[in-house]
């Protein structure tokens, strides 16, 4: 007889981690994602901020899985699931049958139904968003530097960041690293200081998911570092130079960067069974529907009156739920339990929040912290090298030296794998 067809959607930390922990199971896996490279998220902000290559963050599916009997990866966008049938529809080439079916398919930037703040701020969810966002952040400080008018000056050097979570936290601190470490050095033409970020939060803290003083300890730390937190205060509108707040303040900006929310990304149909988050509606056991899971950000999974957040560690712990279930038969013996093992955040040079139950680390010791966890999930010791040798380089000269604006062109064979691809 032939052996079980497993078809995972989505190589984020979910999906991965479930074709990880099935390499060597008496089953077939194929491994389905638009992109051909897994990507740490964590460190997306560095790409953006010049301190990594994306190759540093970045790994291959297929180097993860070239020695691997079972497990097979092929590059596609998948656009829709058959489950009577049970096949898997992609936008190039036939429909991909399967016995067991995972969704890990992860999230997108949520921007509130308001179409505006999608088309005129930059997200940072992806590779090639955080890679524009460093391209258009060093183009900002190269047309300010060109410019004789104050006024426009000041709109170019003036960098808005929507969203105090830690993605937003972490980006502001690092954004004004850098441009502490080039205005006056690099740009002598741009004074020290004279650029302005702001980072906007809707809550009445920074960190929401984080004891209130790890907030309260962010928000001093990136103030004293120059940036200004708004806090109780949301973006109405943006346009190309401004973003208008919601006491009615206009900041001139030509950069204005979204973090502020991430919705579940899945190829079903609107009216399928979702939870008030529009994430999938799954039991106790991770199952969406007969033969069917779904982890990570797609997934509803509870945990007391509560969803779990969309984070890397739940979505990890859910793969290798799954994988120990499709390897017993696909039953899982017992519900499936989080185990929360903390969340931490940096805010930037020697100042880290980490909250481990009811440990809670700041500072040097928190920033130590983060950073060891963060080059231990890193995948391969190439990259884990290089991010640990650029950390280095950066501490000790205090030099961000990728500061390349670089833009490729259209390549029509690119295209057909990768269909969102812009010229």
């Amino acid at each position: 007889m032939a052996r079980e067809r497993v078809v995972i959607v989505g190589g984020g930390f979910g999906g991965l981690v479930c074709a990880r922990h099935l390499d060597g199971a008496d089953v077939d896996v194929l491994l389905l994602d638009a992109r051909n490279y897994h990507l740490f998220t964590p460190l997306l902000y560095q790409v953006a901020t010049a301190l990594l290559d994306p190759s540093d963050i970045a790994y291959p599916f297929r180097t993860v899985f070239r020695r691997s009997r079972n497990v097979r990866f092929r590059q596609a966008r998948v656009t829709g699931v058959d489950f009577d049938a049970r096949r898997v529809s992609v936008a190039s080439g036939d429909p991909i049958p399967y016995d067991t079916l995972v969704l890990a398919t992860g999230s997108a930037n949520a921007y509130f139904g308001n179409p505006e703040l999608a088309e005129r701020t930059i997200g940072m969810k992806q590779l090639d968003e955080a890679m524009r966002l460093r391209n258009h952040v060093l183009s900002c400080l190269e047309r300010a530097a060109q410019t004789a008018d104050p006024a426009e000056r000041a709109e170019w050097l003036t960098f808005v960041i929507v969203g105090g979570g830690p993605t937003g936290v972490e980006y502001a601190g690092a954004l004004a690293e850098l441009s502490d470490m080039v205005l006056g050095r690099d740009f002598p033409e741009l004074a020290p200081g004279s650029a302005r970020v702001v980072l906007v939060e809707g809550a009445d803290r920074l960190l929401g998911g984080f004891h209130p003083r790890l907030g309260g300890y962010a928000a001093d730390t990136l103030r004293s570092r120059g940036v200004e937190v708004r806090l109780g205060t949301l973006v109405r509108a943006a346009t190309e130079t401004a973003a208008v707040l919601s006491p009615g303040e206009t900041v001139a900006a030509r950069t204005i960067v979204w973090s502020a929310g991430v919705g579940p990304s899945d190829p079903l149909p609107p009216d399928t069974a979702r939870s008030r988050s529009r994430r999938l509606q799954v039991d106790d056991r991770l199952r969406f529907c007969p033969g069917v899971y779904a982890i990570g950000d797609v997934a509803s999974v509870r945990m007391g009156e509560a969803e779990l957040p969309m984070l890397s560690p739940p979505a990890m712990q859910e793969g290798r739920y799954v994988a120990r279930a499709i390897r017993h038969g696909g039953e899982p013996a017992a519900p499936f339990r989080y185990r929360d093992k903390g969340t931490m955040a940096t805010i930037g040079r020697r100042a880290a929040v980490a909250q481990v139950g009811p440990v809670r680390l700041r500072g040097f010791l928190g920033w130590i912290t983060w950073l060891v966890v963060h080059l231990y999930y890193l995948i391969g010791f190439r990259n884990r090298a290089a991010v640990l040798a650029s950390w280095g380089w950066d501490y000790l000269r205090r030099d961000r030296p990728i500061r390349l604006i670089v833009r490729s062109r259209y390549d029509p064979v690119v295209a057909s794998l990768m269909p969102d691809e812009r010229a």
